[in-house]
């Protein structure tokens, strides 16, 4: 539910509702130069699982388009892997936003990020 860039980035996605989902991605591949992980990386983590709970509350023959994101880095990781939790803070017919905890391996919180997606019909196939 992800893409492409969710699997080459190795996300997994842990539990799914439309309510809360849950994600882990490898910090190993996912670094900036310094070998910490990229800032950008958290964003497509954040992204990805805040629009799999916004796909989710859509509903059949409807899409979820992400619209607007915003980070807040708060400490690095430079091993293990991180997890997400994405909870709805907002579902409506139109639009949904979730807010994004992003925790390394020892519970520390590495990103804070909110994600607003638009929700309409899903195109004819």
């Amino acid at each position: 539910m992800y893409g492409d860039l969710g699997k080459t980035m190795g996300i997994e996605v842990l539990e799914a509702s439309p309510e809360r989902v849950v994600g882990r991605m490898p910090v190993k591949g996912n670094t900036q130069p310094y070998g910490l992980l990229h800032g950008g990386a958290s964003c497509v983590l954040a992204e990805s699982l805040g629009s799999t709970g916004a796909a989710l509350h859509a509903g059949a023959g409807r899409i979820a388009v992400g619209i607007e994101i915003n980070a807040t880095h708060h400490r690095s990781a430079t091993e293990g892997h991180v997890t997400g939790v994405a909870t709805r803070a907002h579902g409506g017919r139109t639009l949904a936003t979730y807010d994004i905890v992003i925790t390394d391996d020892e519970g520390r919180r590495v990103c804070t990020a909110r994600l607003t997606c638009m929700l309409r019909d899903a195109p004819p196939s």
